[in-house]
């Protein structure tokens, strides 16, 4: 089987390399920062983002949230099914 990532530079532009469940912490970090976050059933998602800003975002089933995430927060978080994208 061809790899077409096996060449390639890790890159913001592109599509993440792998996806890792999450679960939602106040006190420990991401493995990895993501890139993006998945959820599969809807409610709020509270995060802190790469920036260093805590947010709380009300998501529907299925959704994506672009935006760099270092900890995804047990406290204020009652959607489920939460994976990570990430560029490893």
């Amino acid at each position: 089987m061809t790899n077409p990532f096996e060449n390639r530079s890790l890159s913001l532009r592109g599509p993440a390399t792998d996806m890792a469940p999450v679960t939602p912490s106040d006190a420990l970090d991401l493995s990895n920062v993501a890139v993006a976050l998945y959820v599969e059933t809807g409610g709020a998602v509270a995060f802190v983002t790469v920036a260093g800003h805590n947010r709380v975002v009300a998501v529907g089933d299925n959704a994506i949230l672009p935006v760099g995430v270092s900890r995804v927060l047990a406290t204020g978080t009652t959607a489920s099914g939460i994976h990570a994208f990430v560029l490893v």
